[in-house]
């Protein structure tokens, strides 16, 4: 029993050591038992190899000291005595065997990446493996993947059902560059994979955006977090908007040429459920949009993201009404807003009592006078990004830090971190970094 309580002891110290040398180095050299319990502890790896078959017996021996993984990550450097791109079954049966040696080692596994390393005289090879549809079809491995990203998928890619039969349990899917889902079995794969979707993010696939919409809305009752960056149709995503029958709580849009009011109108008219809201470059809708859509969302928006948006630039006092009318406010992010001034930020974060954290990344017209009244104003902000904003000096930063009693982060460039400033962080336990 005390050998028991002593291993469960040693793995949760375990978690919380840094991956990286010398702490988990140092773990294996103890003993081989303290060895072991480190391996059982793990719940995220990543291995690096030459895709040679020799490595699938290897990696399944390596893969039954970890039980514990929910993460894997595999990247797979090609060598020039790989099979050359004329024996297709070569490749096939390798990455075969790969999947379901990590489907059968890893019973616990959520997230699984994959890259293919390849060397510049080896780009034909490179498309063969890229082409999905080159696996084998009547792969059935069922995997039990809750997130699943997946870059590049070409139009000709069409024979990919293998890969949306065997993952019916995802919760979030990533696309990104892709020109296609599949054709025929492959898209009707699709459409049930995609039922029990909870998250999806969709970057640079205009190409497919319409058809995916058009099956979320229809299929998906359970997706709660929606990304799209560059490239949506104007109308499908309206139409998206307008007839989806999920409780979206997230919506996260970078479109600079495709989003306008009527959408927002859409949004405030439909999705009134939001709690997260972030637009990104949208050069397209006015103030009186966002008016609109800050009465519809008082009384759930928690987060906005206006970031790089000229409309906050270019109307005065947009910046003020929309405070007033989410008051309820825990999470604002104003970055890159270049021409973004003290007056215009202050009138609306008087109104935002209920603030934790703030990103002002990039804002370079903001100067000490900002950080001096959010400090005398805003006790409760627990968390604010500076970085980017010349105006902004040292000696505000000192008597920010001084001042502001339940911070617990910012984010800033070291050279505007004073000796003062720096001391009274680490006594107020502030995490002063410059990257987030």
């Amino acid at each position: 029993m005390d050998d028991m309580l002593c291993d469960e002891l040693l793995q949760e110290i375990f978690r919380k050591l840094p991956s990286t040398p010398p702490s988990s180095l140092s773990v294996s050299l103890v003993s081989k038992r303290w060895l072991n319990l480190y391996r059982c502890s793990k719940a995220s790896l990543s291995l690096k190899f030459l895709p040679h078959n020799s490595m699938i017996i290897s990696l399944s021996s390596l893969l039954s000291h970890y039980p514990s993984l929910s993460f894997l990550s595999l990247v797979l450097s090609v060598a020039a005595d790989f099979p050359s791109s004329n024996n297709n079954s070569s490749i096939t049966a390798f990455f075969d065997n790969l999947l379901f040696v990590v489907s059968s080692s890893c019973s616990n596994l959520h997230h699984l990446r994959s890259y293919v390393y390849m060397y510049a005289q080896l780009m034909m090879l490179m498309m063969e493996i890229s082409n999905l549809g080159s696996l084998n079809e009547e792969l059935d491995v069922k995997f039990g993947l809750e997130t699943l990203c997946v870059s590049g998928i070409q139009a000709d890619d069409k024979d990919i059902s293998w890969l949306w039969r065997n993952c019916k349990r995802l919760k979030k899917l990533q696309l990104r560059s892709c020109e296609s889902v599949g054709h025929g079995e492959s898209f009707a794969s699709f459409i049930c994979c995609v039922e029990g979707l909870e998250e999806v993010e969709l970057r640079k696939c205009r190409s497919i955006i319409d058809r995916v919409l058009l099956r979320l809305a229809e299929n998906c009752a359970s997706l709660i977090s929606l990304l799209i960056y560059d490239g949506c149709s104007r109308e499908r995503l309206l139409e998206f908007i307008t007839t989806c029958r999920c409780n979206l709580q997230k919506l996260d849009l970078r479109l600079p040429l495709d989003l306008n009011n009527d959408h927002l109108l859409a949004i405030a008219m439909n999705l009134r459920g939001l709690l997260t809201l972030r637009l990104q470059s949208c050069c397209l809708v006015t103030g009186e949009g966002l008016h609109i859509l800050g009465v519809a969302l008082n009384p759930t928006l928690e987060e906005l993201a206006l970031i790089n948006c000229d409309v906050v630039d270019r109307e005065v006092g947009l910046l003020a009404t929309l405070g007033q009318n989410l008051g309820m406010l825990r999470k604002l992010d104003l970055s890159y807003n270049e021409m973004l001034v003290d007056k215009e930020l202050i009138s609306m974060l008087v109104s935002c009592n209920h603030l934790t954290e703030l990103k002002l990344r990039g804002c370079r017209k903001l100067t000490s006078m900002t950080m001096v009244t959010i400090s005398k104003t805003y006790k409760g902000l627990q968390s604010i990004d500076i970085m980017n904003c010349p105006g902004i000096g040292a000696q505000a930063v000192e008597f920010f830090v001084l001042n502001c009693p339940q911070m617990k982060q910012i984010v800033i460039e070291e050279s505007k971190v004073s000796d003062i400033a720096r001391t009274w962080a680490c006594h107020k336990f502030i995490e002063v970094t410059s990257s987030s």
